[in-house]
């Protein structure tokens, strides 16, 4: 990868195909709730698994870039700390709720 070349853009959540499960949407306009978390760990877990493995290459020299490496590290990072802020705005969401008055 040329170090000059510009960096393409992160792409939108694909929409997941597929029946609801219970406790899904029940007009079944778009993918479960849970579904699109589920996606989006498995997309940090991915990004994680990249940015490890371009690090293992490059300490073991097997023609990995450092700026590539560098690069799925902190992307991984990016994600990870995008995926904490949205599980703790989740907690608060969940709390709130939980603190209403019936």
């Amino acid at each position: 990868m040329d170090p000059l070349t510009p960096l393409s853009p992160l792409q939108p959540l694909a929409p997941l195909t597929g029946s609801p499960r219970s406790g899904g949407q029940e007009d079944g306009s778009g993918p479960a709730f849970a579904d699109l978390l589920k996606q989006a760990m498995q997309e940090v877990n991915d990004a994680q698994a990249h940015a490890e493995g371009e690090a293992r290459n490059l300490m073991v020299g097997d023609g990995t870039d450092m700026h590539s490496a560098i690069l799925a590290v902190q992307k991984a990072d990016v994600s990870f700390q995008m995926m904490m802020a949205v599980r703790s705005k989740l907690i608060d969401a969940y709390r709130e709720v939980m603190r209403m008055q019936m």
